[in-house]
């Protein structure tokens, strides 16, 4: 894809930030698309390196808009689509906004695609699709079980990518991450909880269920998988997960942040940060053999040194006052 262009879909958000500065500093012609607003904000591309804005095509529009959508798309080569409602409990909340942006939204790109001829659409997975493992580590075949509204829209999402691909042989991959973690990532996620509180003084933070387990993978690591997935013609037609095959339970995380921020750490239950009993996934851990063999990619920040490398830098973010200020640490953000 070199000396082609690129749209990313979702460039204002946390990953699509990162992936967006990552493309233009490795020399791709980059079109960031970003949600509309009349604050002609670009969201974490505002905060963005000078000479990556001045090398960087902004488009402001809606997924949810066919007609914006193709517009954005217009001259592109590869579509990386990371647009998307992504936060769990605002799925119970308002599950019509996920079906309308996450499925629609999805459908809009690859119907866009279709019709003018694009080369490759990376379309952005999570590994909430797979629900609470039935067996681990998690591969590419474990079944789907969508166990939130946000879940079940995914997979609906990633089977219409699929069906476009066997359908009318759309060149799509699918990259399946697990729980990216980093720099500028929304409080909403459990690792910011956990920075933001502490950063802001407390010694008793609150979390809501502790027992789970996650596959961490560090945002650097993420951005070279989307990379990678669009560079590779083995990546066409299949799904990949993005992980860094080890698990760690949400205590252990919380008590390895603190370790790494040189802090005492207390934990108090908070109930309205419980999933619904059935809802909550209790083990993901990523098999990522796939991703090994097809791409040649791997983690750099893997197992347990490689997540306590990347809890410090994403502290050491966090721990900045300007980046501390842009975060409310004393509300919980659904």
């Amino acid at each position: 894809m070199r000396n082609k262009k690129i749209l990313v879909t979702g460039a204002d958000g946390f990953i699509g930030s990162h992936l967006t500065e990552e493309l233009v500093q490795q020399g791709y012609d980059v079109r960031a698309f970003v949600l509309y607003n009349s604050f002609n904000s670009w969201g974490w591309l505002d905060s963005s390196p000078e000479y990556i804005k001045k090398d960087l095509e902004v488009f402001a529009g809606d997924v949810r808009d066919p007609h914006g959508v193709k517009e954005a798309m217009k001259g592109c080569d590869a579509i990386l689509h990371l647009a998307s409602l992504i936060a769990i409990p605002y799925s119970y909340h308002s599950p019509d906004t996920y079906v309308d942006t996450n499925i629609k939204g999805t459908l809009n790109v690859l119907q866009a695609a279709r019709e003018l001829g694009i080369s490759k659409v990376v379309h952005t997975s999570t590994s909430e699709v797979y629900g609470t493992a039935q067996y681990v580590p998690i591969n590419e075949e474990h079944p789907l079980q969508g166990q939130s509204p946000y879940s079940a829209s995914k997979i609906g999402a990633d089977q219409m990518a699929l069906s476009f691909y066997r359908s009318f042989e759309t060149p799509v991959a699918i990259i399946r991450p697990f729980n990216t973690y980093g720099p500028r990532q929304s409080a909403r996620a459990v690792i910011p909880t956990i920075i933001t509180q502490l950063a802001s003084g407390k010694k008793k933070i609150k979390l809501g269920a502790l027992s789970p387990t996650r596959d961490f993978n560090f945002v650097k690591d993420t951005v070279n998988g989307f990379i990678s997935v669009m560079n590779s013609e083995k990546s066409i037609g299949e799904v990949i997960n993005i992980g860094s095959n080890y698990e760690v339970s949400i205590e252990e995380t919380a008590k390895l942040i603190a370790e790494v921020m040189g802090v005492d750490i207390e934990i108090e239950s908070d109930d309205i940060r419980l999933r619904p009993e059935k809802s909550e996934v209790e083990r993901l851990w990523a098999d990522n053999q796939k991703a090994k063999q097809l791409l040649k990619w791997e983690p750099v920040y893997g197992g347990k040194e490689g997540l306590k490398k990347g809890l410090k830098e994403t502290a050491d973010w966090f721990l900045d006052k300007q980046n501390l200020s842009q975060y409310k640490a004393d509300v919980y953000n659904i």
